[in-house]
């Protein structure tokens, strides 16, 4: 547990995003994903309205998963070439844990669906920061599959959109850096406009 404000800077400086294909045993056990879960829950949600779920595909129901990803893919695809294939069945089969992010929005309410689907993915970051807290790995990727239509309905209720498959495990290699923006493109300091 994280006990002094240099241990929580750390944990946010040293976050990577692990390729799921190079995540290898161990994943977190039920316990852990309960509280990774619990943990990603604990974000900005203007209204108090959940706007987002997460469900967990267990190794058990990785293979229908597959069948289903096959499927689909070969509507759009009807003779895949062996790399298109392999790259399918890695999306279901890749990494010891896989969560399926869903962004789940109330139009219905006084706050704005656009803050409600902002509040997903700050839960889906706090799921990747609470993985890395934990020792592990995780990366949160889309792709075709989180905007087929027929992967959402075998996850999503009416009025949910898949926000990202994420990935848990061990890393099998060092996470390697990657460029970050330069501060001076991403932050600015305001000015007012002047009068007309």
């Amino acid at each position: 547990m994280l006990n002094d404000r240099s241990s929580a800077l750390s944990l946010l400086e040293t976050r990577r995003s692990g390729r799921p294909r190079d995540m290898v045993e161990p994943g977190p056990d039920e316990a852990q994903l309960r509280e990774i879960v619990r943990i990603a829950a604990r974000t900005p949600d203007h209204g108090k309205l959940a706007p987002w779920r997460f469900v967990h595909v267990p190794r058990h129901a990785r293979r229908a998963l597959a069948d289903l990803l096959h499927r689909v893919y070969r509507l759009d695809n009807p003779q895949p070439a062996r790399l298109e294939i392999e790259a399918v069945d890695r999306l279901a089969h890749q990494a010891p844990t896989l969560v399926v992010a869903l962004s789940s929005p109330l139009p219905d309410t006084r706050i704005p669906v656009w803050e409600q689907e902002l509040s997903c993915g700050a839960a889906c970051m706090n799921l990747l920061l609470a993985a890395h807290a934990m020792g592990f790995t995780a990366g949160w990727i889309t792709g075709w599959a989180a905007y087929s239509e027929e992967v959402r309905r075998a996850f999503a209720r009416d009025g949910e959109r898949i926000a990202g498959f994420l990935y848990i495990g061990t890393p099998r290699h060092p996470l390697e850096e990657r460029p970050r923006p330069s501060l001076d493109l991403v932050l600015s300091d305001w000015a007012a406009p002047a009068d007309t």
